[in-house]
C-alpha cells in the first residue's frame, strides 16, 4: 500500500477532526473534497475560509480562488493577486463546482514544499 501524502493526510486529518488538524465549516470541507480537483489540492481553512495551495508549505501559491461561508450560503472569492468575488448565495457544493471551473488547466497535484519565489535582487 502506498504512503499517504502531505495532501491526503491533510484532507483526512481536516475531515475526521483530529487533533492538530486546522478546522473548517464541515459542508465547505466535505463539498471541497468531494470535487477529485480539489481534492489533489492543499487545503487551508482558516478564518472562515477555505484556500486551496498547488504546495504543501509556506509561503503559498496564493493563486487559487477561495471559499467563504457555511452549509447555507457561500461565497467565492478570486484568488488574492486578481482580486473580486466569483459568486455569491452558493451552496457549498456550487461553491466547490465554481472553484474547480475556475482552476488553471495545468493545476494539480499539489507538490510537496513552498511554493517557488521569483529571484529577489539582493543589495
Amino acid at each position: 500500500m502506498a504512503e499517504e501524502t502531505v495532501v491526503e493526510k491533510t484532507w483526512r486529518g481536516i475531515l475526521e477532526g483530529r487533533p492538530g488538524a486546522r478546522w473548517g465549516e464541515p459542508a465547505v470541507i466535505a463539498a471541497a473534497y468531494a470535487e477529485p480537483r480539489l481534492r489533489a489540492l492543499y487545503p487551508f481553512p482558516s478564518h472562515g475560509a477555505l484556500s486551496f495551495h498547488r504546495n504543501t508549505q509556506f509561503p503559498w501559491s496564493n493563486d487559487l480562488p477561495c471559499i467563504v461561508g457555511d452549509a447555507q450560503s457561500c461565497i467565492v472569492y478570486a484568488p488574492l493577486r486578481v482580486d473580486g468575488m466569483l459568486g455569491e448565495s452558493l451552496t457549498p457544493q456550487e461553491a466547490a463546482a465554481l472553484v474547480v471551473a475556475h482552476l488553471p488547466d495545468n493545476c494539480g497535484p499539489a507538490f510537496e514544499g513552498p511554493w517557488p519565489q521569483p529571484d529577489r535582487p539582493v543589495g
